[in-house]
């Protein structure tokens, strides 16, 4: 009986041992895969860790983006250039589209608010055409997405050229040179005003930075002293600490997208009753509400497309190459001044209900603001992009 039990004890002991030598032994191929699997479950669950944005790099633009519905042409584009300087498309004759994007002023009109329609005042500040051709969102509130369409807006609108669409296209007709330079460039009998609009926004489209002209082009693509050593600070400054190519990005220099940044008024509100009329009609026009009408003191911006009080104050973003011929800036032309657009971000902007987050105060030493100034010069050409204004056909009595 003894020897019985004794045996059992051992055998018992044994199988003690033996679970215990199973308990720490090396795991098996699938147990090792199981716990494997758990720690990099266990690693996807814990929360990451904020990937800083990237923003498209400035560089030199590239060709130029031509519509399949407007191609280009010698002929068509020499006929855009005529009708961009032909008073026959307005109103009374006063107000071609050159009037208030002239050549010798950058393209734009250099004033703070453009001059509009004679008995009228324009409510904003004259972007310049510079470029135009690479933007998929034109006029400040992005309301039109081709220089197909922003020529008509331009012509008819009330405070602008306030042309007749009807009266326009006769005009045309009756200009002998001009029926057969429309008829060997689009094929028809007779001017037609859509036809008009295709033309100058042909020549447009070649009113660009020409890349051997601009010393920040000319750095990108290879020569290293086109950049002066305040201009390369300058760059690390827009690409860093400064902020600028968050919204100033691109080949254009511009996201394209609407933000409010708070700019200042302009004055000229306060006292020119005209301005204070164009602003009170553009409310009216642009389909506000009755109370928003009465009531609005400040151009609202996107808002008049969407509707959304999110958008009140939002802008699209500008370009930023050749501004160092397109003073002055800003949707209300407030600022005259690079170093004072620079010295407005640097304090952070100004007061707006819906004003962007990625506008903040930027610590900008005097040093580091004058190397911004230089660097944002060396977006632009060496020299101005002049024209000289083509000779335009006469009328002619129809026989």
């Amino acid at each position: 009986m003894k020897g019985t039990v004794l045996r059992l004890s051992l055998a018992a002991s044994a199988i003690g041992a033996a679970l215990l030598a199973l308990a720490v032994a090396p795991a098996t191929d699938a147990t090792a895969q199981d716990a494997k699997a758990a720690k990099a479950a266990a690693k996807a669950a814990q929360p990451k860790a904020a990937q800083p944005k990237t923003f498209p790099p400035l560089g030199p633009l590239p060709p130029v983006p031509v519509p399949a519905d407007n191609p280009m042409s010698p002929e068509k584009v020499e006929l855009g250039k005529m009708l961009f300087w032909d008073t026959r498309l307005s109103g009374d004759k006063s107000t071609p589209c050159v009037v208030c994007h002239e050549p010798g002023m950058g393209w734009g009109d250099a004033a703070e608010i453009s001059r509009g329609y004679p008995g009228t005042r324009h409510w904003r500040n004259s972007q310049t055409i510079l470029n135009s051709a690479y933007y998929n969102k034109l006029f400040w509130e992005g309301n039109v997405t081709s220089l197909e369409a922003q020529a008509p807006a331009a012509a008819e609108g009330a405070v602008a050229g306030n042309g007749d669409t009807a009266m326009m296209e006769m005009r045309l007709r009756f200009v002998p040179d001009y029926v057969e330079r429309f008829r060997k460039v689009f094929g028809t009998d007779w001017p037609r005003i859509t036809h008009a609009w295709q033309a100058i926004a042909a020549f447009q489209r070649t009113i660009v930075s020409d890349a051997r002209q601009v010393p920040f082009d000319r750095y990108m693509m290879g020569d290293k002293e086109a950049l002066n050593d305040s201009q390369l600070r300058g760059m690390a400054l827009y690409n860093g600490k400064a902020g600028c190519l968050q919204c100033h990005n691109g080949p254009l220099g511009s996201d394209q997208r609407f933000h409010a940044l708070g700019v200042p008024p302009n004055e000229q509100f306060n006292s020119d009753p005209l301005l204070q009329i164009t602003h009170r009609w553009q409310q009216y026009q642009k389909g506000v509400t009755e109370d928003t009408y009465r009531n609005a003191l400040i151009d609202m911006g996107q808002y008049y497309n969407t509707k959304n009080p999110k958008d009140i104050g939002k802008f699209r973003t500008p370009s930023v190459r050749e501004l160092k011929y397109t003073a002055p800036y800003m949707h209300n032309g407030v600022f005259y001044t690079l170093d004072e657009v620079v010295d407005f971000y640097n304090k952070g902007g100004g007061n707006a209900p819906n004003k962007s987050p990625l506008i903040r105060p930027l610590g900008l030493s005097d040093q580091e603001r004058k190397d911004l100034v230089g660097f944002l010069e060396a977006l632009s050409s060496d020299k101005p992009l002049l024209m000289d204004a083509p000779k335009l056909p006469p009328y002619a009595v129809m026989k």
